[in-house]
């Protein structure tokens, strides 16, 4: 009788675990095809040291902005059963510390008003500046968010001599020089300072990466056009590139081929890689250099010119090339495609052709029409800047933003 009892208890217990095992195999089959369960949602990839539009205690006390940023995420993962893979995108990097986010944000915005394919903007920050420039780019109007991501770095040197590559020239300058090693699964990109607008699309500059031969792995645009009065070749310590040096404000880099080259140097016989050779330059020349990163970068390609590509001064215009009258020629045939607002000129008096172009895109609303807005609100402004000798060439500042902005109507009107 007893033996009878528990094989009936056997039997029940056994009975019941069935039971469950089959329900649960149920209930998972109905998740994964897609039924009425929870949906697997998109989670933004944590990157080291960058936030994708990460609220934190520091962050704003409204989290609307974030949770409109996270919602298009997933929108993007589960509006479809497989989704679509995403465009190839430009990468586009700039660094800012101290006053710096307004301009910035500026640059950026000139960047995505022109550009025709995706950006990608890698954004190095004090932390303190973080919250504030993901705030600024979700308040921008959804059909141009669309057209962009970007995530929000700290910034990072490293840990040996840490604070000297810090204020090695303008704060957080140097950082440039550390991309090919803390964006390790990014090819390419175009480095940027903040104080650049871009009067055409980013596409165009980054067109330039097809036309690398097989040694070349960065392109920049040289310091001076007039030997007469340019710095390097007059009052340089240091080797520098070419006949008068090259100017790292706009930087197209090949940072696969970077990390992978030997280069050559006046160290050793042996060639070092990127992460082998910073070091060891800013110790050997840190008492000879006075633009910090800038002149590193001169010292790098004068030993390995081979790996440059030197593209036309239009392509980082600065007021060196009108301050004393035009000696830009290729900006004198097609205009100006990239300005570069260097020694502060978008925010004092000194050059007010720099700055009437820095407050037209700073004050253009996105979707206002960009010809009553901005172009010719611009035009009469330059009007008043003749008495400089950059303002007598007024037209150079807009010859090639007319042609821009010919086309932002098509993209920018709201659907």
């Amino acid at each position: 009788m007893r033996r009878n009892i528990r094989a009936l208890v056997m039997c029940m217990v056994f009975a019941v675990f069935s039971g469950l095992y089959v329900y649960s195999k149920l209930l998972y089959s109905d998740e994964t095809a897609g039924g009425n369960g929870p949906k697997r949602g998109f989670i933004p990839p944590r990157v080291p040291g960058g936030r994708r539009g990460a609220a934190d205690n520091n962050g704003p006390q409204s989290p609307h902005w974030y949770n409109r940023y996270i919602m298009r995420q997933r929108g993007q993962v589960e509006s479809g059963v497989q989704s679509q893979p995403e465009p190839p995108m430009m990468h586009l990097a700039v660094v800012a510390c101290g006053e710096r986010l307004e301009e910035t944000v500026t640059m950026i915005k000139s960047a995505v008003l022109f550009s025709i394919k995706s950006l990608y903007v890698h954004i190095f920050a004090e932390d303190q500046l973080h919250a504030s420039f993901m705030e600024a780019l979700e308040s921008w109007p959804g059909f141009i968010r669309s057209r962009f991501n970007y995530t929000v770095y700290s910034i990072s040197f490293p840990s040996e001599n840490a604070a000297e590559w810090k204020k090695l020239f303008k704060p957080c300058a140097s950082q440039r020089l550390f991309l090919p090693l803390i964006l390790k699964d990014v090819d390419s990109v175009v480095y940027v300072d903040s104080d650049i607008l871009f009067l055409q699309p980013v596409d165009s500059l980054w067109a330039f990466l097809s036309q690398f031969n097989s040694s070349q792995q960065a392109a920049m645009a040289p310091e001076h056009e007039e030997p007469r009065i340019a710095w390097y070749n007059r009052f340089a310590r240091h080797p520098f590139y070419g006949r008068t040096g090259i100017n790292s404000g706009v930087m197209l880099m090949n940072m696969t081929r970077m990390r992978s080259t030997f280069f050559k140097n006046d160290m050793t016989a042996a060639g070092l890689r990127w992460e082998e050779l910073l070091m060891p330059l800013l110790q050997k020349y840190k008492l000879n250099i006075t633009w910090g990163d800038q002149d590193l970068l001169n010292i790098i390609f004068h030993h390995n010119p081979e790996c440059l590509l030197e593209f036309p001064c239009q392509w980082n215009y600065r007021p060196d090339h009108c301050i004393y009258g035009s000696n830009c020629a290729s900006a004198e045939e097609d205009g100006i495609y990239i300005l570069h607002g260097n020694r502060g000129v978008y925010h004092d008096h000194k050059q007010p052709a720099f700055r009437a172009v820095y407050e037209a895109i700073r004050k253009y609303s996105f979707g206002a029409d960009p010809v009553t807005s901005l172009l010719d609100p611009l035009e009469e402004e330059l009007l008043n800047t003749t008495h400089t000798y950059c303002g007598k060439s007024h037209p150079l500042f807009t010859r090639r933003l007319a042609h821009s902005l010919a086309n932002v109507n098509r993209k920018d009107t709201p659907k």
